[in-house]
């Protein structure tokens, strides 16, 4: 059998109903059961101890014998016992009958009750207090044959008994119909994702009414549904261009060493290496570039450390000569919590970019503002359009003057540095400029 951690939501919703039901409706019956045996054995004693006080007053001033007269019409069976347990009175409906077997009361003037079995009479109610008298100590015993409750309180039992068991089913049954019910969207649903997995993008789940919890989970399907047909999108335009960024080069470095070996004695073989070691190094950029941008889209963890923003720009600005002049502001002391080669590549990739559209002078500045760190990077070259200014960060896109200046670059440099700022918690943006480009680098400040 399986165990419950296997069954069904529905099994297990509606088990779980169905045991907390069955066990409120049984204290529900007990508490019913016995709230009326209290209402019928408490006035029972209650009569009980009026009738034996009666009596007790009687036997206590004159100490009847024989025929004991019967006052009440409910206690009608009446005796009166010696201490050594010989019948001294009764009444007539006990006459032939020997001393009641009740154990005796243990303090005078305290009633005591039992329920005992007479023969003849059936089960008994009986109240018996002990009394002085002038013949010695009596033991009074009033009596009133069984209620209707007392002989038919086992059918009550069972009734109430068999009331739980068929609400309890009748529960059972009506949650397991509620919950398939509830549930059926759900069935739906995941018949159309299996549809959908089979059978391609394009398609979404039914969103089920009225607003609720499950009409949510649809919503939520559908939007991740909407998130992954839009990865699959990227992936495969993404796929489509690095096999054409690829295909170009090697198509090149084949044909230039097909043409070679047709005429191998009229080739210049050192032209000819250098070509393709041309071709060979813009396959090793565009595969180092795929690399970086595949792992920071892993997410893979790389250790930071807390780095002086303006100490690093002056050092990579002054590392290697450029063709125009990079006019710097970095003041110290603007801390940032980074992985230092990464923001090496971003800056480099700033600098390469900058330089290549430049028309005679690059700035770069560091500053903080708020709680960011923000690196400024400013050419006077012809800008960047509008329309432009998100699409230079795509993949492999390149502007055509950007082709034009330099055609061995691989189009991934401000994607790169884009997914290193998002990576470090920051944003890269190609921001309004009065002259060239400016790209805007912000970075959470570490005041460490």
């Amino acid at each position: 059998m399986l165990t419950p951690s296997r069954w069904s939501l529905r099994t297990r919703v509606t088990a779980a109903a169905t045991l907390v039901v069955a066990l409120l409706l049984t204290i529900g019956a007990v508490i019913f059961y016995q709230a009326v045996r209290g209402v019928v054995y408490g006035g029972l004693h209650e009569r009980g101890d009026f009738v034996v006080t009666d009596v007790s007053t009687l036997v206590h001033s004159t100490d009847p014998h024989g025929t004991l007269p019967v006052q009440d019409t409910e206690f009608t069976l009446l005796q009166v016992v010696s201490a050594d347990g010989a019948l001294v009175a009764s009444s007539d409906s006990l006459a032939g009958h020997g001393p009641l077997d009740v154990p005796p009361p243990r303090r005078p003037g305290h009633p005591e009750s039992h329920t005992i079995d007479i023969p003849g009479k059936g089960a008994v109610y009986v109240v018996s207090e002990k009394v002085s008298s002038p013949g010695g100590w009596r033991i009074v015993h009033v009596g009133a044959p069984s209620t209707l409750f007392v002989r038919y309180r086992g059918l009550l039992a069972g009734l109430l008994a068999g009331l739980v068991v068929i609400a309890t089913v009748a529960l059972a049954w009506i949650v397991s119909l509620s919950v398939r019910r509830a549930l059926r969207p759900v069935r739906v649903m995941s018949g159309e994702l299996t549809e959908i997995t089979g059978r391609g993008a394009g398609r979404r789940v039914t969103v089920p009414g009225p607003k609720d919890e499950v009409s949510e989970l649809a919503e939520s399907v559908n939007v991740t549904l909407g998130r992954l047909e839009a990865a699959l999108t990227r992936q495969r335009g993404f796929v489509a261009d690095v096999s054409h960024e690829l295909r170009s080069p090697l198509t090149g470095l084949r044909a230039q060493l097909e043409v070679a070996l047709e005429h191998p004695e009229d080739e210049d073989w050192p032209a000819v290496a250098r070509a393709a070691l041309a071709d060979a190094d813009r396959l090793q950029g565009i595969v180092s570039d795929l690399l970086i941008l595949a792992k920071l889209g892993a997410g893979v963890h790389v250790s930071r450390e807390r780095i002086d923003l303006g100490e690093l720009v002056r050092a990579e600005t002054g590392r290697r000569p450029r063709r125009v002049p990079i006019e710097v502001a970095a003041p110290d002391g603007i801390m940032v919590s980074a992985t230092p080669h990464h923001l090496v590549r971003l800056l480099t990739n700033l600098l390469d970019n900058a330089e290549r559209h430049a028309a005679s002078r690059v700035w770069v500045t560091v500053a903080a503002d708020g709680g960011d760190a923000v690196l400024e990077v400013l050419d006077d070259g012809v800008g960047i359009a509008p329309e432009d200014r998100e699409r230079v960060f795509w993949r492999f896109q390149r502007l055509a003057e950007g082709r034009g200046r330099d055609p061995g670059g691989t189009g991934l440099g401000l994607t790169i540095s884009r997914d290193i700022a998002r990576a470090h918690g920051g944003t890269l943006v190609a921001a309004e400029s009065d002259k060239g480009a400016r790209f805007v680098l912000r970075l959470p400040l570490d005041d460490g």
